[in-house]
């Protein structure tokens, strides 16, 4: 076997054996045999809260261990395909196989980051808003650039959307967006995008074709599932009703259905005007009310570097972590993690999972680090 390919079948079985001790491999399959039987049992629905908890257990460990055992014999069956190939003098099957391990890099890698998202909220789906900063048209439409790009990026995860709020800006763009992003490890993936996004590039809005520098902000926070208990008094909330926006004709309402409504303590809002029911958005507001606090309660306990509430949050040059140029050259470069490409338009075009990842990946090399 070359050593190239000894190289990536090693780094597979480096990562095999990391996931192997974050499922505690030798117990893993005992506990999934207990969990499938007990959603067996007749009795299981009895306590539906308990059923979904362990339901929830069982199909995220089963994904886990599958993710192990696929990866295990594959690399074993393309070994073994390369050895007989070898054996044969038959260069296509060993070109075939190492072909496909090169191709199990760079899914194990994807894998190893995905499976060890296990933070107390990484599997849920999640809330994502979107903040123009100051500079009227030409931020508001970075913002609408913005959710776009994170609309695209949840079609391609196969993930569902849905608009809450949107107020358009009043040339173009957008001021300010809110979206549910419906999908397994939503939250997990997308929380690293919280911050401030800087776009650097010609204006369309400018006559003297000037480079021109925009910033929005995106916020990230986790829907609370039925398993999480967050108490709110109503004493401590400011509820405001408005008209709805929107482009106009027959669909716009003509009443004031939307709520926005203020946590008076923490200074978090929330606003909802998809249905047009009052008491619908009421209900959903809260739910994502709920969410924030439970956002904010999950930064102090992890002690997250962004404790603070886009909202709340200067959209300048002092919070950035991403920076998309377009003009005078093409580069989109993470400040954190320093992960970079040129192909803009595939950034703005929903490819993220490079950014993603690689601000993942230090989270990964915490737990490498501690099973060492």
């Amino acid at each position: 076997m070359r050593a190239e390919i000894q190289k990536s079948v090693d780094e597979i079985e480096q990562v095999l054996n990391l996931l192997r001790r974050h499922l505690d491999w030798d117990t893993a399959e005992a506990r999934l045999e207990d969990l499938n039987n007990r959603t067996e049992s007749p009795d299981f629905w009895s306590d539906p809260e308990k059923a979904r908890d362990i339901m929830r257990q069982r199909d995220e460990l089963d994904v886990q261990v599958k993710a192990v055992r696929d990866f295990s014999q594959q690399v074993k069956d393309n070994i073994e395909l390369i050895e007989l190939g070898e054996a044969e003098g038959d260069a296509d099957i060993v070109k075939e196989a190492e072909t496909a391990i090169e191709e199990l890099v760079e899914t194990a890698r994807r894998v190893q980051i995905e499976t060890l998202l296990n933070g107390e909220a990484d599997h849920n789906d999640c809330y994502l808003e979107i903040h123009a900063g100051a500079g009227g048209t030409e931020s508001q439409d970075w913002a609408s650039m913005l959710l776009r790009m994170y609309t695209r990026w949840a079609e391609r995860r196969g993930f569902r959307t849905e608009t809450l709020e949107l107020h358009p800006g009043e040339e173009a763009g957008i001021k300010s967006a809110t979206i549910q992003i419906k999908g397994h490890n939503a939250y997990g993936w997308l929380k690293t995008e919280a911050g401030v996004h800087r776009l650097v590039r010609i204006s369309p809005y400018d006559s003297a074709a000037r480079r021109h520098t925009s910033f929005s902000s995106a916020w990230v926070y986790p829907v609370v599932d039925d398993t999480i208990n967050i108490e709110i008094n109503e004493s401590d909330l400011k509820v405001d009703t408005y008209r709805s926006s929107g482009a106009g004709g027959q669909h716009v309402n003509t009443t004031d259905s939307a709520i926005r409504i203020t946590h008076l303590p923490s200074g978090i809002i929330v606003a909802c005007q998809q249905e047009r029911s009052q008491h619908k958005n009421r209900a959903t507001a809260m739910a994502m009310l709920k969410s924030r606090l439970y956002e904010q309660e999950l930064e102090k306990r992890e002690a997250a570097a962004n404790a603070e509430a886009a909202s709340k949050t200067e959209i300048g040059w002092g919070h950035q972590i991403r920076s998309y140029v377009l003009q005078p050259y093409q580069m989109v470069k993470d400040l954190r993690t320093n992960f970079e490409t040129s192909n803009t338009g595939a950034v703005l075009d929903g490819d993220l999972d490079g950014f993603m990842e690689a601000s993942l990946a230090s989270r990964v090399q915490g737990y490498a680090d501690k099973a060492e």
